[in-house]
């Protein structure tokens, strides 16, 4: 029986969880190399490359001295920790990656956390050990430090470290000393990962991910937990509710490299691809069919942060999407319920709106984009935070909020957070920056990020997660600027946005087709101001010199989809449709 090791990848955001698995793939000589290649092989999603970011998980599997690696790519953001949490039961042991320059972050405390409670072997990777003033060894003492705070046992406090650059594709024991490849990685995972262990009874695996072919439907992934899986056999699926029904697994797949290969029976501890079942949902055990017995369910976070979704009603509506009714926008959500864990949605008293709950801001912008591009219109209302009441207190989310910024804008930085009742917990110099911790309510970080971005020009970088519930701190102090809202319908006109320039900024260019009730711009005052920006200029058969002096016109500001969530009001929606990002007011009276 071959031995097998499960690693899941854990990592802050960007600090090359995916480049080390192309680099483990190119030493396992996996790819043919007759075909093109391209990096970053596991993010395959168009949204995963545009944003540089890990969304979905992933399984490779390499084979490494006639030992099998089963490799897990895991999302990096909290976000997406319901991904996280779930693929995390498959392993056995973790690769925690740290940037040498950055050290353990918000995200690395979120992951490891979930790790080391359920008592996962770590092996700590320190990466991009030739960043220009890098620390290793001070990174390797705080990767200690937080394993200790997060009460790791002695063995897991006792753990392996590696240093590299993944992407100059070598790893070595010592920082000091670069190799050629990154054997000094695979083997320590061989030595210090433990094996697979094979459990004799009857068979139990949890479906702990999904996958979609248009061919063979829904299939189900998960690790065999005991016993042996078996093509053409009949077993038990053991349900949420706690019923059972009878299914027959028509074709087993293990993963081989970058791909899955047919096999007639998997042993325990490896993971596998079942096809054939109906109606699962993840969590649900495959079990014997004489004496089922369910694994515990997957737990999963909580849910932060709600949005309002609705079909788009706006006078543009229909134009460039496909899927535009109620029943579209119905049918999309509980569809993403099946594999998003921690996305819940709730129907209201009305067919045509639904509240959908989900981790973040980032969570739910990920969901919006992936509907605009499947051909979707909808309009969303602004993210508002879960209050809760907890023993007659009531309680809202708070996150940690770290802020790395160079020393002379930190003040800004600092005095922005303060604002939305953010308490500075440490302030210390790191490189020629100064990192910041917060702890900030979640509601005070809808639209921080523009406002620092703006205060320090770009300089300051953001990382946050959610830490606890606690008390509710009351209204923000803030002052609001006002919207701009077109009183019209038609194309605006360069004459009438350059007349209006210095009664705030425009959100549109000259000749965009725009409505009535649409917020076009920023007014610098607090109030709304209703304007006719479809005007032209009157004409008439006198020619005066000096008067047609060219229009001189600031260039829009363009909001990608995050800033759009953020910036919108209480009595405003987001349309969102697979070419345009409109705001607009709720109920626009003129």
């Amino acid at each position: 029986m071959q031995s097998i090791r499960n690693i899941a990848i854990i990592a802050h955001v960007d600090h090359g969880k995916t480049t080390l698995v192309d680099k483990i793939i190119d030493q396992a000589k996996i790819l043919d190399d007759r075909k093109e290649r391209t990096d970053l092989l596991l993010d395959n999603n168009d949204l995963e490359r545009e944003r540089g970011i890990t969304i979905l998980s992933k399984n490779v599997s390499v084979n490494y001295k006639g030992v099998k690696i089963n490799v897990i790519d895991t999302p990096g953001h909290a976000d997406f920790g319901g991904e996280v949490e779930r693929v995390l039961k498959m392993a056995d042991g973790v690769l925690l990656l740290v940037d040498a320059f950055e050290g353990p972050m918000p995200q690395t405390r979120f992951v490891l956390g979930k790790a080391i409670e359920l008592g996962l072997t770590p092996i700590v990777v320190v990466n991009k050990v030739d960043k220009e003033n890098c620390t290793p060894d001070l990174v390797h003492e705080k990767v200690f430090d937080l394993m200790f705070a997060l009460e790791a046992n002695e063995e897991q406090l006792d753990f392996t470290t590696i240093y590299g650059s993944a992407k100059n594709g070598w790893m070595s024991t010592d920082w000091q000393d670069p190799k050629e490849d990154i054997i000094d990685l695979l083997d320590a995972v061989i030595e210090t990962i433990p094996e697979a262990p094979y459990r004799e009874g009857s068979t139990q695996m949890q479906i702990t991910s999904l996958d979609y072919s248009s061919f063979k439907g829904r299939i189900a992934i998960g690790r065999v937990y005991r016993g042996d899986l078996e093509r053409n056999k009949d077993y038990m699926l053991c349900k949420a509710d706690g019923t059972t029904k009878k299914v027959r697994i028509k074709e087993l797949h293990i993963f081989e490299g970058m791909g899955k290969a047919e096999a007639e029976q998997v042993r325990s501890g490896d993971i596998c691809a079942v096809t054939g079942l109906d109606d699962f949902e993840i969590g649900d055990t495959i079990a014997d069919l004489e004496d089922p017995e369910a694994l515990p369910r997957i737990e999963v976070d909580q849910p932060t942060m709600s949005m309002l979704f609705t079909i788009n009603n706006s006078p543009f509506f229909g134009k460039e999407g496909k899927f535009v009714t109620s029943r579209h926008l119905r049918d999309r959500l509980f569809k993403e319920m099946e594999k998003n864990l921690a996305l819940r949605v709730d129907e209201t008293d009305t067919e045509d709106k639904f509240n959908v709950f989900g981790r973040g801001v980032l969570h739910l912008s990920v969901l919006i984009e992936t509907m605009r591009r499947e051909g979707y219109e909808l309009q969303v209302g602004r993210p508002q935070v879960i209050l809760k009441d907890i023993e007659g207190v009531k309680s809202e989310p708070y996150e940690t909020l770290s802020i790395d910024v160079p020393e002379d804008v930190a003040s800004k930085a600092i005095n922005l957070v303060s604002l939305r009742k953010g308490d500075l917990l440490v302030m210390e110099p790191k490189g020629d920056l100064q990192h910041l911790e917060f702890t900030i309510p979640s509601r005070g970080l809808i639209g921080l990020r523009n406002k620092i971005l703006t205060a320090t020009a770009g300089q300051a970088i953001i990382n946050h997660r959610f830490s606890e519930y606690g008390e509710f701190k009351g209204e923000f102090a803030e002052e609001l600027k006002g919207a701009i809202i077109s009183s019209e319908t038609g194309k605006a006109t360069a004459y009438a946005i350059d007349r209006l320039q210095d009664r705030g900024r425009f959100f549109i260019d000259p000749n965009q087709e725009i409505y009535k009730g649409q917020v076009v711009g920023e007014n610098s005052k607090s109030d709304d101001m209703a304007v006719n920006l479809i005007k032209g200029k009157k004409l008439t058969n006198v020619r005066s010199s000096g008067n047609d002096d060219s229009v001189k016109i600031a260039p829009k500001i363009d909001f990608s989809l995050e800033e759009c969530m953020e910036y919108i009001r209480d009595d405003e929606y987001l349309e969102v449709t697979p070419e345009s990002l409109r705001m607009r007011k709720i109920n626009f009276v003129k």
